[in-house]
């Protein structure tokens, strides 16, 4: 079992990191935010011409059929730089469903080239669709059936770029077998999301902790601002080979630890970048917000930490009692 990215892996996350740094993703965002979808949009083709979109996608559908770690890889750098969409829906979810659903519309080609973006709604996990505006497929999935839906009453979330949607459907639920892998690798991406977010916010508070000088020299200098930070940077890291465990297992209860995991280590940093930052942290303004927003809605999305490691204790009993 591989808990660290090969080297092909690295240098494809690293070509990611740089794509998105070269575009205008902070822009991009507060477009989105602001309800103009075109600039996020673009981006989205962009990510499809490097095979982004087409990950989870099989081959015969016009995708790459990439191992899970692979997607991870490029979930965790979207996060890194809060890219605005329904990234755990188009990337994962959506495919898996579509996939096993034999794709009756040709939805699938779609996705992979970029054209569209999906989302999906799945109670208890997701009870709304993010972003339903923005996808030109809307599914809505319950215990083991889905069906197309379509989207109603909107509602806010403390992530400004994401809009969250009531969604019905707009004919019968069909049997689909995929569903629980379906929310699993949802609850990965968004895993791996959350992962990348609290790198840059890591990232973020290292920085200004170099720069901004208080009694006569830069915080940085200050053993509690120190060890603050590298109890982050160790959460982060300790975070990692549970991801990549749960991307080879794709088990109910790896899955789970890696969502708490990642979780929590991304709360961490963004409760530390913001104490780093001070008053500056809390101004629109200042782009700190995208993250910890981001991190704040992830974290309760595709299962809130209290549902994770309830499944986990769940999955462990049965452990114990088939033993």
């Amino acid at each position: 079992m591989n808990l660290a990215p090969s080297a092909e892996q690295a240098a494809f996350g690293e070509a990611l990191h740089d794509l998105l740094s070269a575009a205008a993703v902070p822009e991009a965002a507060e477009s989105w935010a602001a309800g103009d979808h075109g600039p996020g949009r673009l981006l989205w083709s962009r990510l499809a011409e490097v095979g982004v979109t087409g990950l989870a996608i099989p081959l015969l559908s016009g995708g790459l059929g990439a191992d899970t770690p692979d997607l991870i890889i490029a979930a965790e750098e979207l996060g890194h730089h809060a890219l605005p969409g329904p990234v755990a829906e188009s990337l994962a979810a959506v495919p898996t469903l579509l996939a096993s659903w034999e794709d009756p519309d040709g939805w699938l080609p779609e996705l992979a080239a970029g054209r569209a973006l999906a989302t999906l709604a799945a109670p208890p996990w997701l009870p709304f669709g993010a972003d339903a505006d923005a996808a030109g497929l809307v599914l809505l999935a319950s215990h083991d059936a889905v069906g197309v839906a379509v989207p109603g009453d909107v509602h806010s979330s403390v992530d400004p770029t994401r809009r969250l949607f009531e969604v019905s459907v707009s004919g019968p639920l069909t049997p689909c077998p995929a569903v629980g892998r379906a929310l699993d690798l949802g609850a990965l991406v968004c895993a791996a999301q959350l992962l990348g977010a609290g790198r840059a916010l890591l990232e973020a508070a290292v920085a200004h902790a170099r720069t901004r000088v208080q009694f006569g020299g830069p915080i940085g200098r200050f053993q509690a601002v120190q060890h603050r930070l590298a109890d982050v940077a160790v959460g982060l890291e300790f975070a990692r080979p549970l991801l990549y465990a749960a991307a080879v297992t794709l088990t109910a209860r790896d899955v789970s630890a890696a969502k708490v995991a990642c979780s929590g280590a991304a709360c961490r940093a963004a409760r530390a970048a913001l104490q780093v930052h001070g008053a500056i942290g809390y101004t629109q303004e200042h782009g700190l917000g995208r993250w910890l927003t981001k991190v704040r809605a992830l974290s309760l999305s595709w299962g809130t930490p209290g549902e994770h490691r309830a499944r986990v204790m769940a999955e462990l009993k049965k452990g114990a009692a088939w033993n």
